[in-house]
């Protein structure tokens, strides 16, 4: 059986699924897009190729590798992309979630089955339908956990709102010892750089007391400033609309002093390494481009 042990974003990883990008089918057409980023570049004709992403994820496991973390990836299913599996499931303290996420992406959790049978029965937990959410907006740090969400009355048609209002409550209800935060994020289905698609699109925790942070991708100023105050101004990373763009919230810690990230990231890498991480570049500006980076194509399951 797993342990499962997720308190927060950057404890010492010992277990992970990473997602694949094998057979990820042909490019889609604008219509099946799920974000205003994927839908900019098969417009362009800059749409990425299988075999690009599918270096980007090697040269991640090859990190997890180097650092000796066990990994666990979905089983392929031909012409399907999965490469984001922390849009399916999401782990906190002991207990597995199943997201319930967009319908026809819902092969995608089968396709973790495998890991999924191996947590006892009582921690996996199905929320109920009307519950919606998906593990980028999900953000377990110690005695709390960061939700992103949006409220606003055009929430059907918002094709990148993922996480709603039902959800947060059933998550406070299920960690009841837990202070669980829930911020109202910016949502567009049309302008890449007008939109927070996930909580982890505009804010990430680094190493013990840090945090990457861009204040557009909030739509209420007083919870962004709430962050600010949490973790201190001198402790934040503020990301620009093009740096958000690129996803450089969306690095991944193995541990409190290392952290993957993008190699491009030449503004967010220097200041890192300046605070004293150890950061693991690695390319994944192609996968970049279907709005989702390191931390959405991971899933934690055991940290210390």
């Amino acid at each position: 059986m797993l342990e499962l042990n997720i308190k927060n974003e950057t404890s010492r990883l010992r277990a992970v699924v990473l997602g694949t990008a094998k057979s990820s089918g042909p490019t889609p057409k604008v219509e099946a897009c799920y974000d205003p980023k994927s839908v900019e570049h098969v417009i362009a004709g800059t749409y990425p190729k299988e075999e690009d992403m599918v270096m980007e994820m090697e040269a991640v496991a090859a990190v997890f590798e180097k650092y000796d973390v066990k990994v666990y990836r979905p089983e392929v299913i031909k012409d399907c992309n999965q490469i984001f599996s922390r849009d399916i499931a999401f782990v906190i303290e002991d207990k597995i979630i199943r997201a319930n996420i967009l319908p026809n992406r819902e092969k995608e959790v089968k396709a973790i089955k495998h890991v999924w049978d191996q947590v006892k029965k009582e921690n996996r937990i199905i929320l109920p339908e009307a519950c919606h959410v998906e593990g980028g907006d999900v953000m377990p740090w110690n005695d709390h956990i960061f939700i992103g969400t949006y409220s606003g009355e055009d929430y059907p048609n918002i094709i990148t709102a993922r996480t709603n209002t039902d959800a947060v409550i059933a998550i406070q209800e299920l960690f009841p010892e837990k202070i669980v935060k829930s911020f109202e994020l910016r949502k567009s289905n049309t302008n890449a750089k007008e939109n927070a698609l996930h909580l982890d699109c505009c804010f990430q925790p680094i190493g013990k007391d840090k945090a990457i942070l861009h204040k557009n991708g909030f739509l209420v100023e007083h919870e962004y400033e709430w962050l600010v105050d949490f973790f201190g101004k001198e402790n934040i990373f503020e990301i620009t609309k093009d740096e958000m763009y690129q996803m450089n919230s969306n690095v991944f810690s193995i541990s409190e002093n290392v952290i993957i990230s993008e190699k491009n990231f030449t503004r967010l890498n220097t200041w890192l390494r300046e605070k004293g991480f150890t950061i693991e570049e690695v390319p994944y500006a192609e996968i970049a481009k279907q709005e989702g980076l390191l931390r959405c194509s991971t899933m934690p399951l055991i940290r210390d």
